[in-house]
């Protein structure tokens, strides 16, 4: 080959080198694709990538999409840190795991989960060219179980015109472990919140980033059931998360009265834990495999910490002197929410409360003036006479009270569910009982959303609530307001309750006699 065309085939070969140098400098700055630039997108840029979801008969969802650097090795029990950027396109298009957490006799948490590697949120978002108001669902299970997956909004974000986000965050000693190393740490001194920061860090994250999906980050409620209510209880009473949100919803979340551990008592319980795992300080316990830490944390209380940045005060005291967010509320509770754990400790565990047992039982947790209030001749067993008087105790009578408190700093709007024959929620329809639920804890979920992922057998009539509950819960979501066709309007103030029934028992309507029902006056002067 000559000098001359030995040159030229280099040049060509040097400049076919470039051009595809260009065409891939080109390719990495260029535009989103067409299809994502559109409200209909199924992928779609975040601040961290790109993410691809897809395309239901109900709308888009995208599902496992990050929202802060995985807590694992040193950044176990730490602030959740904003996640870092990926390249490429991310697959949205399955559930992340479930944050840590053992298996349990709670229907829906019978699978335990060993992964750190769980701050994850979904998003459902119905076609639409609109920008849209906002919902974030924080799940219950005793914040030691559950994951955003536990219910699957579409549906409910198609007919109410809203998105939906559900979010997973820490859970147990993962999320709720105070010990002096880890005040050390932070940066109040105060530790024992990260699940709780997990949930904030997730509503950061949502501000920044839903509008690209068509939500409208000006108008985001946070909402959840039973730990997720008291989730949204306790965030309403956070400084730190002020102007994240715009509105609440509390179901079955007001047990405790939304009372966090205080500082002395939640170090107390981390110092019992680091002795079970024969460990000094932290550093030991980073080191410890989830197996363990699981093992370690039953049978000890976990949940938020009052004292420090996030949450100076008890949210009661907050409410009270105003210093939590005036946004408005809509509250309530189920009018059996004491049958599921009523179950769970009778009859469920083989051994129903005898007629005989009843009174001793009785005496021992409450006392003879509750035992004189709730009479075994009034009641079909003695287990649902001990489930009333549970559940008016740890859910309704808190309930009605929050009610009460809120009213004094912005818009509340109560409801109670009131369909006794709700069918069992999700895997409860498995069990092998007859046992009368009845409106227990969590069964108003499955007229809202797919429960687990479940269709739930409603008849015509349920159906009929559950469209109008959604109706109620949309409208607040987009108004502040909890309106529906047909229905009555609830007012402002938290003393009339608007009570969900099928119309075979008479329907939707007004009650001011819930408080005594539930038996209240002697609850709340214990």
């Amino acid at each position: 080959m000559s000098e001359t065309v030995s040159r030229r085939c280099g040049a060509i070969r040097a400049r076919r080198l470039g051009l595809a140098v260009i065409a891939l400098a080109a390719a990495l700055l260029a535009p989103a694709p067409a299809q994502a630039a559109g409200p209909q997108a199924t992928l779609v840029r975040t601040d961290a990538g790109w993410v691809r979801g897809e395309t239901t008969v109900e709308g888009r969802q995208f599902l496992g999409i990050p929202y802060a650097q995985p807590p694992v090795g040193d950044l176990r029990w730490t602030e959740p840190r904003p996640v870092r950027p990926w390249q490429g396109v991310r697959e949205a298009g399955e559930f992340g795991d479930r944050c840590v957490q053992t298996a349990s006799w709670d229907p829906g948490y019978e699978q335990p989960s060993h992964t750190e590697d769980c701050l994850d949120l979904n998003v459902y978002v119905p076609q639409s060219t609109a920008r849209r108001p906002v919902m974030v669902w924080l799940h219950g299970g005793g914040l030691t179980a559950g994951a955003g997956e536990d219910v699957v909004p579409d549906a409910f974000a198609r007919r109410t015109g809203t998105v939906v986000v559900t979010v997973n965050y820490r859970l147990g000693a993962m999320g709720f472990l105070a010990t002096p190393d880890l005040d050390a740490e932070t940066s109040d001194g105060v530790s024992g919140n990260f699940g709780m920061l997990d949930q904030q860090a997730a509503l950061r994250w949502i501000r920044a980033n839903i509008g690209r999906f068509g939500g409208d980050p000006g108008r985001v409620t946070i909402a959840g059931e039973s730990a997720g209510g008291r989730s949204v209880c306790t965030q309403m009473a956070s400084p730190t998360a002020k102007g994240l949100f715009h509105a609440g919803i509390v179901q079955s979340g007001a047990y405790g009265d939304c009372a966090a551990r205080t500082h002395e008592t939640a170090v107390a319980q981390g110092r019992t834990f680091l002795a079970r795992l024969d460990c000094a300080n932290v550093a030991c316990l980073r080191g410890k495999p989830a197996e363990e830490i699981l093992a370690a944390q039953a049978g000890l209380n976990w949940g938020p910490v009052v004292g420090g940045d996030f949450l100076p005060v008890q949210p009661s005291e907050a409410y009270a002197e105003g210093a939590a967010a005036g946004v408005p509320v809509l509250n309530g509770a189920n009018q059996d929410e004491g049958r599921l754990f009523a179950f769970a400790r009778f009859d469920g565990a083989g051994a129903p409360l005898t007629a005989e047992r009843y009174p001793d039982v009785m005496r021992t947790e409450y006392g003879d003036r509750v035992l004189d209030r709730y009479p075994l001749s009034a009641y079909a067993s003695p287990t649902l006479a001990y489930a009333t008087a549970q559940g008016d105790q740890r859910f309704a009578c808190p309930a009605l009270r929050l009610n009460r408190t809120l009213a004094g700093r912005g818009p509340v709007y109560a409801y109670e569910f009131a369909d006794r024959t709700s069918p069992p929620f999700a895997s409860l329809r498995d069990l092998d009982t007859d046992f009368d639920f009845g409106a227990t804890h969590v069964n108003e979920v499955q007229y809202l959303f797919r429960h687990f992922g479940l269709e739930t057998p409603l008849n015509a009539e349920q159906r009929a609530l559950s469209r109008q509950m959604t109706d109620y819960w949309g409208s607040f979501i987009r108004d502040g307001v909890p309106r529906a066709g047909g229905g009555p309007a609830i007012p402002a103030g938290g003393d009339k309750i608007l009570t969900f029934r099928t119309a075979a028992q008479g329907g939707n309507g007004l009650s001011t006699t819930v408080h005594g029902e539930h038996q209240c006056g002697l609850w709340d002067n214990l």
